[in-house]
């Protein structure tokens, strides 16, 4: 059995290599997704984000489910908070043909209902890959703003699908929405990667923190195992 004096000095050494790993974490010593060094926390948190994107594309699945409402005479006034949130949605529909008249906050839209949701679903394509450049140069306006625009389109479009009782509608509005505009906008410049090509990452990264929390335990344990102080449960 180890001796009090070993005890602590166990102890000693663990949490004293624990803080310096800690230290070490919150130091600049780790690549950034836009060039130079970041710290360690800001680098795992980069890069779940890049996985959580790499898994949350839906758009190709959308579009397969946009096809089957090709066709369908679709026409609705939406309500905007704004004027100009009114103008801007009217300009993005008039700009792929589509039939739009601005009377103040609301916006009327007259056309193919498979057409509108194929729009939005192609620029949220173009948004989550990252070419916003595309999206800014067809309308001229900022690309975070265009998709905004398509975003309270769609919520317009399921509210007053639901006021209809036309669920189906309603439902294939909202995943549009939650499935492609969402993650295209929040995961805008984000660089996908795939689970299955990082998984040794992953799974190290995963590893540390179960061992890193061990690490500090066991340096308390032992520290105050040393002092006398029994630790039980």
């Amino acid at each position: 059995m180890a001796s009090s004096a070993q005890l602590k000095t166990r102890g000693f050494l663990l949490l004293a290599s624990f803080f310096a790993v800690l230290v070490a974490i919150f130091m600049p010593l780790f690549p950034g997704v836009h060039g130079g060094k970041v710290n360690g926390l800001d680098y795992l948190d980069n890069f779940f984000i890049q996985l959580c994107k790499g898994s949350a594309y839906y758009i190709d699945q959308q579009l397969k489910k946009v096809e089957k409402v090709a066709g369908q005479e679709f026409a609705t006034s939406m309500k905007m908070k704004t004027p100009a949130e009114a103008a801007v949605t009217a300009k993005l529909f008039t700009a792929n043909g589509i039939a739009a008249q601005v009377d103040d906050v609301k916006v009327k839209v007259k056309g193919d209902f498979g057409a509108m949701l194929t729009v939005m679903l192609k620029d949220a394509d173009l948004m989550y890959k990252n070419d916003g450049a595309a999206i800014s140069a067809k309308y001229g306006i900022d690309e975070r703003l265009a998709l905004n625009a398509w975003y309270l389109a769609l919520t317009a479009m399921e509210r007053d699908l639901t006021k209809a009782e036309k669920f189906d509608q309603a439902k294939l509005v909202k995943n549009c929405m939650t499935k492609a505009i969402e993650p295209a906008y929040n995961y805008y410049k984000v660089e996908a990667k795939s689970v299955k090509a990082e998984m040794f990452l992953l799974i190290a990264a995963l590893a540390f923190y179960v061992i890193y929390t061990m690490w500090y335990g066991f340096g308390l344990l032992f520290l105050f195992e040393g002092m006398g102080i029994k630790l039980e449960h």
